[in-house]
C-alpha cells in the first residue's frame, strides 16, 4: 500500500507539472506596433499559448498615465506556433499602449508588462492616388510642341521688297518741284499769254503796212 501511494502522488505531480505547463500564461504574449504592407501602422498581438485557452484582447492608448481611448478588442486562440491578432492604428512616433490580455478561462486576467511603445519613426504611407486624381494627358500641345517663333519671318525678313531711296537730290529749301513734275505749273499760263501778245503784234504790223502801201499808192 505504501509503495501505490508513492506512486500515486508522483503521477499527480507529474500531472500537475504537466498542467501548470500547458496552462495559458500572460508570458505567452506579446505585442508590437508596426507597419503593414501598405505603410499603415497597426499593433499585432500574438499568442503562443499551446492549450489554446481563448483569451481577449483589448489595447489602449495611454496619455499620462491613463487610458485615452480604447484602440480594439478582440479575441484569439493561442498556438504553439503563434496566433496572432492586429489592430489599425494610426500610432504616432514612441505613443503608448497598455495592452490587457483575459483568458476564457481565468488563468489570466492582466497587463503585458511593460507598456507597448511605439517605434521613434511613424509609417510611410504608399498608397496609389485615386483615379479621379491622377492627371489626364492635355490634348493643348505643350510650348516644345508648338512651332516655333523661327519659322514667322520677321518683319526684317519679310518678302516684299523694301523702298529703295532716290539717289537724286532733293530739291532745296524754297525751292518749287515743278521743274521735276511738271504739275502746278505756270507754264501754260505765261505761253498762252506770250502767243496772244504775238498774235495781236502780228495783226497790227500787218494791218500797218497794208495801210502804208494803200496810202503811197
Amino acid at each position: 500500500m505504501r509503495i501505490l501511494g508513492v506512486a500515486s502522488a508522483t503521477a499527480a505531480l507529474a500531472l500537475g507539472v504537466a498542467g501548470n505547463a500547458m496552462a495559458c500564461n500572460i508570458k505567452d504574449f506579446s505585442a508590437v506596433a508596426e507597419c503593414d504592407d501598405n505603410g499603415k501602422g497597426i499593433i499585432t498581438v500574438t499568442d503562443v499559448d499551446p492549450s489554446g485557452v481563448k483569451a481577449t484582447v483589448s489595447v489602449y492608448l495611454e496619455s499620462n498615465g491613463a487610458d485615452a481611448k480604447l484602440v480594439g478588442e478582440e479575441t484569439v486562440v493561442g498556438t504553439r506556433e503563434g496566433a496572432t491578432v492586429s489592430f489599425s492604428e494610426d500610432w504616432a512616433p514612441k505613443a503608448e499602449y497598455r495592452v490587457h490580455i483575459k483568458a476564457a478561462n481565468n488563468s489570466v486576467d492582466e497587463d503585458i508588462k511593460p507598456n507597448l511603445v511605439a517605434p521613434a519613426e511613424a509609417c510611410t504611407t504608399t498608397e496609389t492616388p485615386p483615379a479621379s486624381e491622377t492627371p489626364e494627358p492635355s490634348d493643348t500641345p505643350s510650348p516644345s510642341d508648338e512651332p516655333s517663333d523661327s519659322a514667322t519671318p520677321s518683319p526684317a525678313e519679310s518678302t516684299t521688297p523694301a523702298t529703295t531711296g532716290s539717289n537724286a537730290p532733293s530739291p532745296a529749301a524754297g525751292e518749287s518741284n515743278l521743274a521735276e513734275t511738271g504739275a502746278n505749273s505756270n507754264t501754260p499760263v505765261i505761253a498762252g499769254v506770250a502767243g496772244a501778245f504775238v498774235l495781236v503784234g502780228g495783226g497790227a504790223v500787218f494791218f500797218g503796212m497794208r495801210r502804208r502801201g494803200a496810202t503811197k499808192a
